[in-house]
């Protein structure tokens, strides 16, 4: 199945490649977001509850009319809660965080004219986890050389421009699950509010 997602993304980054050449145009600038994740497990290992984590990073954006081709690169931080039954038997807490520098590769369309323009954008998201935290007590569970270095994700949302500044609300899906332990699978749910600025 990634392999039909990404064939049919890269043949429409085909698409918008020639029209760039048609029309020709670059922005690079600065993004920051707040997201509000859940990572639901199948055995309810995780709490489906919402936790609030950060985006920081760059974006870039080719092609100005009709579709653009958006690269970006954040570092991110995401959180859950663990739910677990202790030594004794009773039920205990624990919170499992992560960060990652997530590369999201957008496809999207822009109307409007001038300075003042809404977006839709879509695209896939690879995640390099660069530090897993789990609570002491979840060590008895999970270890964190039990979830996996990298991880898959569709992206999707609106935004919009206002001179230099941008603006967007979007929802991710993971399409992998982010454990290696089979009876325990564990799929991102994400949505952010990000905010940024154009430098050139």
């Amino acid at each position: 199945m990634k392999k039909i997602y990404l064939s049919i993304y890269l043949l429409a980054l085909t698409c918008v490649a020639a029209q760039a050449q048609l029309i020709p145009s670059i922005q690079f600038g600065i993004k920051g977001a707040l997201n509000f994740s859940s990572i639901p497990s199948s055995k309810d290992l995780l709490s489906s509850d919402t936790r609030t984590g950060y985006q920081a990073g760059f974006y870039a954006r080719f092609g100005a009319v009709g579709l653009h081709f958006q690269p970006e690169l954040y570092l991110t931080g995401k959180s859950a809660d663990a739910k677990f039954k202790d030594e004794n038997g009773g039920e205990a807490t624990a919170k499992v965080t992560f960060t990652s520098l997530d590369l999201p590769l957008l496809l999207g369309t822009r109307i409007g004219l001038g300075p003042i323009g809404f977006r839709i954008q879509a695209g896939p998201v690879v995640s390099f986890l660069t530090n897993k935290g789990i609570g002491d007590a979840f060590k008895n569970v999970m270890h964190t050389d039990q979830y996996k270095n990298q991880a898959w994700a569709i992206t999707g949302g609106i935004g919009v421009d206002i001179g230099k500044l941008r603006a967007d609300l979007r929802y991710e899906h993971g399409l992998s699950d982010l454990s290696k332990n089979d009876s325990y699978p564990q799929k991102l749910r994400l949505w952010n509010f990000g905010i940024g600025y154009r430098l050139f």
